[in-house]
């Protein structure tokens, strides 16, 4: 490990002390939130127009010209970095009859030329050029008809907006999960693999879903080999600005988990053996030391390998760092990546949305390749994620987000039923109360 000014190691490391419990309402969490168009029509005006949201990654707009495009529900977002090197986010919307302006998911353009009329807007959004210009009885409209801009923010590498033109600034919104999430390079971190799944759930049920880990053993059954799951071993925090958080031990079988030695050396054969451990030294009943050798090695080795692990404190080294931001966003945090997890509404229909997966791997210094071990498949630095979509059933998010994405559609389907009425949440399950709350206090402001 190299050496550091321990206060300003203090300062960089993340604040692992517990919160406060929060005093939840226990509000009943009945089956309309999931299914009725009007609580969908709330949550449109109430949460989505007024939160920040994510349109992609800062290295997709390195240079002047660059653009992304992404959707919210029934609104297109443009993003671009402009001759100033400024990243603004705009409505994707022509002012002249209403057409999306750019189609691509993503280019290089020095003009944001509308395909319909001609229309060409600058990277800062001013309308530049229209064909005809003079024959528009009420006046030229370059100039005065611009496009809509909105509040654009970089964090952790990634590209924020907020529809919301009076919203708080991106990092009072994150509170102090900000600095806390800032001790991983999340910068430089690299999206290694991109899916897009639509879905017939409701989104909630994909954040109730990462908001508790009372599902694990049941739905994940090889993960209690690897990873703690059971609240008396884990910590949960809940944060005033709405987000949670989750510490989960790794690199270890669970407390509860008799046996299983061949199933957690098995899993963590190759982990091990990169960081110069011998799997054999762990067998007869020796998998418990597993979490705390691979600590020491990863501190001793870190550096030589081509990682900094200065900002980590020794858990984070092994363990799952979760957290769940309001109100759609999952971070995933481990030593060498990040599972970013997100649902979007759909356009109408409440009983359907779009659940994005990323996988970001942290590639260690001078690496072109590396061994994605949530993933399990060797990926490349130099080429960038394919964005492959379709729907639930049809392609993968990997081993782990494919299980959860078999009980979200059944769960949808008997909240349908006469027979269930509301939750009845176990004390574990309070990020998921506490999520719901949330909610409940965005959609009540005026």
């Amino acid at each position: 490990m190299a050496d550091h000014d321990p206060r300003e190691l203090q300062k960089q490391l993340a604040d692992i002390s517990k919160r406060p419990e929060p005093e939840l309402r226990g509000t009943p969490i009945t089956p309309d939130r999931y299914i009725d168009k009007s609580f969908m029509d709330q949550e449109w005006d109430k949460i989505w127009t007024k939160t920040w949201q994510i349109a992609g990654l800062e290295r997709e707009l390195v240079n002047k010209g660059d653009y992304i495009t992404t959707s919210l529900g029934h609104e297109q977002i443009l993003c671009t970095r402009g001759d100033d090197d400024k990243i603004r986010a705009f409505y994707n919307v022509c002012q002249h009859r209403g057409l999306q302006l750019m189609n691509e998911p993503s280019g290089n353009s020095r003009r944001l030329t509308c395909p319909y009329h001609g229309w060409a807007y600058d990277l800062a959004g001013t309308l530049k050029a229209v064909p005809d210009e003079s024959d528009y009885p009420q006046g030229s409209p370059c100039g005065k008809l611009n496009l809509i801009e909105m509040p654009c923010e970089s964090w952790a590498g990634f590209v924020w907006y907020n529809m919301d033109p009076d919203c708080v600034p991106l990092r009072e919104f994150l509170g102090p999960i900000a600095d806390q999430i800032d001790s991983y390079p999340m910068a430089e971190m690299r999206r290694t693999h991109w899916v897009t799944i639509e879905g017939d759930f409701n989104w909630k049920l994909v954040q109730d879903n990462f908001s508790e880990s009372y599902h694990v053993p049941f739905v994940h059954p090889s993960s209690k080999f690897v990873i703690e799951y059971s609240h008396h071993h884990c910590q949960f925090d809940h944060y005033d600005e709405g987000h949670c958080r989750m510490f989960m031990p790794g690199a270890g079988p669970a407390e509860a988990i008799k046996g299983g030695e061949k199933e957690t050396l098995e899993s963590l054969e190759n982990e091990l053996r990169l960081w110069e451990l011998d799997p054999d030294d762990y067998r007869g009943g020796k998998t418990r030391n597993i979490r705390k050798d691979l600590q020491r090695q990863k501190r001793k080795l870190g550096e030589a390998k081509g990682y900094d692990f200065s900002t980590y404190h020794d858990d984070q080294l092994t363990d799952n760092w979760h957290y769940t931001i309001f109100p759609n966003l999952s971070f995933s945090l481990k030593p060498d990546g990040n599972i970013w997890l997100r649902a979007r509404p759909h356009e109408s229909d409440p009983e359907k949305c779009y659940f994005d997966m990323w996988y970001m791997t942290l590639f260690p210094k001078g690496a072109t390749e590396y061994y994605s071990w949530v993933m399990r498949e060797h990926v490349s630095v130099d080429t960038p994620a394919e964005h492959i979509q379709g729907k639930a059933g049809e392609i993968s998010a990997g081993p782990a987000i494919d299980e959860d994405l078999e009980i979200w559609p059944m769960q949808q389907r008997g909240l349908h039923s006469r027979g269930y009425k509301r939750d009845y949440l176990a004390g574990q399950e309070s990020r998921m109360r506490y999520f719901h709350e949330t909610l409940e206090d965005w959609l009540a402001k005026p």
